[in-house]
């Protein structure tokens, strides 16, 4: 059957805000609110970083597989760009608390938003070669916002979470088109984080770049696939969505590239709607959570979209500084069962609503316990109502304190 994603979880947050209440409280112009295409913004509660993110999105998946397949997962790869040590990888925690196999590698990759791109085709390699027949990949892209965006414009979209692929030769999701990838890279300062609690950029040059790779990736793409054709190959898309709007524009320029003359703008219109359309939702009420947002984006489809047996997917990664990928799979016929379990949508729709001074009051907490905090105990209360709610009794896992750098962790 190929090699692929076996199952996949996403972990949005507990909490989020409004983002158009969010626009209000800040003075911003709602014109640019409406070119967002954005509605959630997930945020991250005092005892929640990248690690917990990336526990609670793998847990489910590792808790399903019986003890014999858990012990064949041989590779642990997460992707960020909010890890907690220059040395140390967040997969060492991660791999601890799945209570995962000593026998076991574990390492983190970073390349901004395609940093889970790199991991997934890394794992796919490792699968694919046959060096362990049997082995799997546990794949984790999670990532938080950063407190600095506050009062910019980049603070509405920018969320936190995590998704997690299980990679092995049984792709009961979705079965990736082996060499089927097409590349663009190169040295531009668009985004990037220069001190840890700071994220810079030129957002229009970060536009120009994307929609640059995009069409440069598909064109790689096209050279390696015969008659890859971008309107006709793909029954659905998933592109990296630092907000739907983002996207929207980038699939009319691709249509416009490369969908014949003549397309009128009800056409492309139509074509975002069916193909892009389903991947959108669980993407709007996040926000961009950098590594793993073209894979929530998938999760988005495997839930939403009117699959029908073997349908083709065009993915799309980019990620600033800036790497990028087109590359495509198939949905195999019991995608949608399999993804049914995991309950997605339900749990995003289950979170818990921040009033603005909760929100600002955790944003000022966020600020306290980033990068490089060497002793904290994590505060509780004055949070206890959305402790309760979003939390207590769950089986998720939270951080409890920081000792002498080290991090500490408990399951609620």
């Amino acid at each position: 059957m190929g090699v692929g994603i076996e199952a996949m979880n996403a972990y949005g947050g507990r909490a989020f805000v409004d983002v158009r209440g969010l626009f209000q409280a800040r003075g911003l112009n709602l014109e640019r609110f409406d070119n967002l295409m954005m509605e959630k913004k997930a945020v991250a509660l005092p005892w929640e970083d990248v690690i917990t993110n990336a526990v609670n999105a793998a847990a489910p998946l590792v808790r399903s597989l019986p003890a014999e397949d858990r012990a064949r997962i041989e590779l642990v790869i997460t992707a960020t760009e909010s890890g907690i040590d220059f040395a140390k990888s967040t997969s060492t925690y991660i791999h601890h608390h799945l209570e995962l196999p000593r026998n076991c590698r574990v390492f983190e990759v970073k390349q901004a938003c395609y940093g889970g791109m790199a991991a997934l085709q890394m794992a796919l390699g490792f699968v694919a070669s046959g060096a362990s027949p049997g082995a799997k990949a546990l794949v984790i892209a999670s990532d938080e916002a950063r407190a600095g965006a506050r009062n910019t414009y980049y603070e509405p979209s920018q969320g936190t979470g995590a998704v997690a692929m299980l990679v092995s030769a049984s792709p009961q999701v979705l079965a990736m088109d082996l060499g089927a990838n097409g590349y663009a890279s190169f040295e531009v300062m668009d985004a990037y984080r220069p001190q840890p609690a700071l994220e810079a950029g030129d957002p229009d040059l970060s536009l120009l770049s994307y929609l640059e790779c995009l069409q440069n990736s598909f064109t790689a793409y096209s050279e390696r696939v015969e008659d890859a054709d971008f309107q006709r190959s793909f029954d659905y898309l998933a592109f990296h969505t630092p907000f739907a709007g983002m996207v929207k524009g980038a699939h009319r320029k691709m249509m416009r590239s490369f969908g014949g003359s003549g397309l009128s703008q009800l056409t492309i219109d139509e074509d975002f709607k069916r193909r892009l359309g389903p991947a959108l939702p669980y993407c709007q009420a996040v926000g961009n959570f950098y590594s793993g947002t073209v894979f929530l984006a998938l999760a988005g489809l495997f839930d939403q979209a009117p699959l029908s047996e073997f349908q083709r997917v065009g993915i799309f990664s980019y990620g600033s500084g800036c790497s990028s990928e087109f590359c495509s799979g198939v949905f195999t016929p019991q995608a949608r069962r399999v993804q049914a379990r995991f309950g997605i949508g339900a749990a995003l729709a289950a979170r818990h609503a921040l009033s603005m001074n909760e929100y600002e009051a955790i944003l000022d907490c966020a600020g306290q316990m980033g990068f490089g905090t060497r002793d904290l105990e994590v505060p509780i209360a004055g949070f206890g109502r959305i402790y309760e709610r979003c939390f207590a009794g769950q089986g998720l896992l939270r951080l409890e304190r920081v000792k002498n750098f080290h991090r500490e962790y408990a399951w609620t």
